[in-house]
């Protein structure tokens, strides 16, 4: 008689080994769509915080900030927010993220035309 040997065969290997690679690629797309929600509204959150502290320097200066480092502001990390348009009577900006490229969200208050794509004063407008 021979001893009973105890373990996994090769074919139970394998087969283990494909069902997580199944899995795997299920979850790797979910996580990337969750990732780039994450930067979307980071974008929104800020320009929102933007508008506030824009706001809080016209109160101060009776005109808007050209830059964004004159205000009490920080941004969220990666980032890129540009005011394209300041003056005494309105503002606008754009945000973007290089990780959510083509993703790009604007903003603009008062009395200047419109930032594309945002299309109404004081809503933010992503596409």
């Amino acid at each position: 008689m021979t001893p009973h040997r105890r373990g996994f065969t090769l074919i139970e290997l394998l087969i283990v080994v494909v069902i997580i690679g199944i899995l795997a690629a299920i979850a790797i797309p979910k996580f990337q769509n969750t990732k780039g929600k994450a930067n979307a509204a980071a974008l929104k959150s800020d320009l929102r915080n933007l508008a506030t502290a824009q706001e809080a320097y016209f109160y101060d200066h009776s005109l808007y900030a050209t830059d964004a480092a004159m205000l009490a502001y920080s941004k969220s990390p990666g980032v890129i927010l540009t005011i394209t348009t300041a003056t005494g009577s309105g503002w606008a900006a754009v945000a973007t993220h290089p990780a959510s490229y083509p993703l790009m969200c604007a903003l603009y208050q008062g009395n200047i035309s419109a930032q594309t794509p945002a299309t109404v004063e004081g809503l933010i407008g992503c596409q």
